[in-house]
């Protein structure tokens, strides 16, 4: 599995079955009103988390992909992908409205994405239905999501293996959120290589130890 962050919540999902037979999944591609170029972008599934800009340029994405807007239980090329509904506020989506949360199971690995995640915390039921995790994405640049006070609170409900953060400030965005240098310091993290992109198999997950991978744009 080869996972690559194009900034924002932005992600670009290949799975290998076989040698023959690959799938490419996309998530919340962004508009370039964002100050972002956004990549060419081709998939098989097109996961959006919510109706705002910065997440739901589905017209930037080639290749017909099987597209997946909200909550619910979809199979498609034997990827197994679950839609959770929660809110991008802390008040009941009453500010930002709603959000969906994605668990993804390809090639033994489960992945969640939080998209625009606003609570400060999951309710049971969200634990729940998010189940075991092994890769999470979640958004830390707070003022329109969780920050990096509410953070590691959800990687505690969730305990994921490897966490991926999101949503931050990073060069050309216009949108202001805070920069990943605080919630390093948040995790106890003096200094962090980042990679261009995440390559990772079933054998390859650490059974203890927890990872924070941050990735370039």
């Amino acid at each position: 599995m080869q996972i690559i962050w194009h900034g924002q919540s932005c992600f670009q999902i290949t799975t290998n079955h076989d040698k023959n037979n690959h799938v490419n999944i996309v998530i919340d591609p962004f508009s370039e009103k964002i100050g972002l170029r956004v990549p060419k972008l081709e998939a098989d599934i097109l996961a959006v988390t919510h109706s705002h800009d910065d997440h739901n340029n589905i017209k930037a994405v080639s290749g017909n992909p099987f597209l997946i807007t909200g909550p619910g239980e979809y199979e498609v090329k034997e990827v197994f992908i679950q839609g959770i509904p929660s809110f991008h506020d802390d008040s009941q989506g009453k500010e930002r409205g709603q959000n969906t949360i994605y668990t993804i199971e390809v090639e033994g690995i489960r992945l969640c994405h939080l998209g625009d995640l606003g609570q400060k915390e999951l309710t049971p039921e969200q634990v729940e239905k998010i189940g075991s995790i092994d890769i999470l994405m979640i958004p830390i640049g707070g003022i329109f999501t969780i920050s990096t006070k509410e953070a590691p609170k959800i990687m505690e409900q969730i305990e994921p293996k490897i966490i991926i953060p999101m949503h931050y400030k990073i060069p050309k965005l216009k949108i202001e959120l805070d920069g990943l240098d605080k919630f390093l310091k948040v995790m106890g993290i003096k200094s962090i290589t980042p990679l261009p992109k995440l390559l990772i198999k079933k054998k390859d997950l650490a059974e203890e130890e927890v990872k924070i991978i941050v990735l370039n744009s």
